[in-house]
């Protein structure tokens, strides 16, 4: 295999049926593009058709050949969705027909905005392409095509075969430069097994680039499945890279052949959102009011049954019979099933829309998709979320930047106003959960992130950020140590009385007098008053550390007789209390009878 390859063109074919356009391509390229023989015998192309030649400056150019006929348009459309550059075609005999139309609201819905209009069939009527030609112009003049450069050709004489080449690679020329970088979506159109290589897939690489040994996912309707690249060819040449533009053919390892269809897509793993509904804005076609609720929608080599949901004459919401790689941006073709014409096209707007939970909630949305700029709205994206990622926002195709009502956290985006709120509600919380349990150590974190709604756990640190709240042991409390309700007058009064005897741990019938049960001494732990060591053992959080100095001073080892002397205590609190200390590996046993202090 060869090294890098720099991109080509890919150009798709448009015009109505018998006007051409595959003699065209076969007179350009020297190909056939039909290929089956049920469409050479009956002289009709039924299906997407591929040829590719080399221009004079040297640039190669692919050919997807599209059926003209109105039964094969889902076939048209799949031919057209990806492609970058179309030749629409309109013959001099007939003039504009009825498909003529049909490919040109096709090339409207789609967007496509490059491309060059052949007047062909010129030697059956040369006193008519001139007006053929006005007519044309005059069809296309909503569409990416008005100001098309025109060539008048016939394939059959030749005649304008050389300026029909020398306009397009004019045209070619001055194209943008498509993305070579960044992530892959590769629509496929075509499957198939070769005899010792396996399964291959076709398609029109429009962004991003093909490297052997790439690993992709394959997205269909029976789910995502991960595949490798074993090999690429570009024109019926093998490359370890190709960029685009492009028409690849992938010899894939992971995936039978058959289990690949048209409407697959190739993907960069995890960089593609699969969405089953998306809301949209009408582009071109009639009101999206007077569309039926049942419809096909076409994205890519994609058709796929879809129901409509209005929210204006203008925006709509689809949900798709199954997950689409859709971003903000993409076009779509809206068909209703077996209808002869288009419905129109859309602009998808959101691929991950909220859902409608009260009544009017559409008409609300409405308003929101009608105010949306053609770039998208980041900042109000993180608002209606509150917080999210913003590698997130990327991926479903929006790239602007949020703005200073925005602040960026750890790869979070989130809204400044939204952060307020947050805050806000926290405090009133924790205060409200202060006064119903005051016993309780805080209101949990986890409880505070469901009350909160985040999105992420690691978010309530910069809410707690701006409170002036604590936090410890998995709670949040107010400042200080906080009051223990009915208890607190007896956790005082034992506060007391250990800061002057602090080894002497009340027994359990001081503690019952002072009515300090499990729940109000397990209250007080909790908010950092006292320290549990042993079953019944209560000293204060101090303690340890005061027992260490008191231990250190001891010849090493010491015996429990030894350090309970020291601690002027008795056994019931320095046993539990030493082994405390152990734990925490402040000190440490030498044999049974003695431990010593960890230097």
């Amino acid at each position: 295999m060869s090294g890098y390859v720099e991109g080509g063109h890919v150009v798709a074919t448009a015009g109505h049926v018998d006007h051409g356009k595959t003699t065209l391509v076969a007179a350009l390229t020297g190909m056939q593009p039909d290929r089956w023989a049920e469409e050479r015998r009956r002289g009709l192309t039924l299906d997407l058709g591929f040829a590719w030649t080399r221009l004079p400056s040297g640039r190669e150019v692919a050919f997807v050949d599209v059926p003209g006929h109105q039964r094969f348009l889902a076939n048209t459309l799949a031919g057209l969705g990806p492609a970058p550059v179309v030749s629409f075609v309109v013959a001099a005999d007939e003039g504009w027909c009825a498909q003529s139309g049909d490919h040109r609201d096709a090339i409207a819905a789609l967007g496509i905005e490059h491309g060059l209009l052949v007047i062909s069939h010129a030697d059956r009527a040369p006193d008519r392409a001139g007006e053929v030609l006005t007519q044309a112009r005059a069809e296309l003049a909503e569409t990416g095509l008005a100001d098309a450069p025109a060539v008048v050709v016939s394939a059959v004489t030749g005649a304008g075969l050389d300026d029909l080449r020398s306009t397009l690679d004019r045209l070619l020329a001055d194209l943008p430069a498509p993305a070579a970088e960044g992530r892959l979506r590769l629509w496929i159109d075509r499957s198939f097994t070769i005899t010792g290589a396996g399964t291959v897939v076709t398609g029109t690489l429009a962004a991003g680039t093909l490297r052997r040994g790439d690993r992709l996912h394959l997205c269909g309707p029976d789910g995502d499945h991960p595949v490798e690249v074993r090999g690429l060819q570009r024109c019926g040449r093998s490359h370890s890279v190709v960029a685009p533009t492009a028409r690849v053919a992938v010899n894939l390892r992971g995936r039978p052949a058959d289990g690949i269809h048209r409407g697959h897509a190739l993907l960069t793993p995890d960089a593609w959102p699969l969405t089953r509904v998306v809301d949209v804005r009408r582009c071109g076609g009639g009101a999206l009011t007077d569309a039926p609720a049942g419809i096909t929608v076409y994205a890519g080599t994609a058709a796929v049954p879809a129901r409509l949901r209005p929210l204006g004459p203008d925006h709509a919401r689809l949900t798709l019979d199954r997950a689409l790689p859709l971003v903000f941006g993409d076009r779509v073709v809206l068909r209703a099933p077996g209808a002869p014409r288009l419905i129109g096209g859309a602009r998808v707007l959101d691929a991950e829309p909220p859902a409608f939970a009260r009544r009017g909630a559409g008409a609300r949305r409405a308003a929101v998709l009608a105010a949306l700029p053609p770039d998208g709205d980041v900042a109000g994206e993180v608002a209606r979320r509150g917080a999210v990622r913003a590698a997130h926002l990327r991926r479903l195709g929006l790239t602007g930047e949020p703005g200073p009502q925005v602040a960026e956290v750890d790869g979070w985006w989130v809204d400044i106003a939204s952060r307020r709120g947050w805050r806000r509600r926290l405090v009133e919380a924790v205060e409200e959960n202060r006064q119903r349990n005051p016993l309780a150590p805080g209101l949990s974190r986890g409880a505070a992130r469901d009350l909160l709604g985040l999105p992420d756990a690691t978010l309530l640190d910069t809410v707690l950020a701006g409170t002036g709240l604590q936090h410890s042991g998995g709670h949040i409390r107010a400042p200080g140590h906080g009051d223990l309700g009915p208890a607190e007058p007896a956790i005082a009064a034992l506060e007391a009385r250990l800061a002057t005897t602090p080894f002497q741990a009340p027994e359990a019938h001081d503690l019952a007098e002072l009515r300090l049960g499990v729940r109000e001494l397990a209250a007080a732990e909790g908010a950092g008053r006292l320290l549990r060591v042993g079953d019944g053992v209560v000293l204060l959080p101090t303690a340890p550390a005061l027992a260490m100095r008191r231990l250190a001073a001891l010849p090493q080892p010491f015996t429990t007789s030894t350090a309970r002397r020291a601690l002027e205590t008795s056994r019931r609190v320095a046993i539990p209390l030493l082994e405390h200390l152990d734990a925490r590996g402040w000190t440490r046993r030498t044999d049974p009878a003695h431990r010593e202090v960890v230097r």
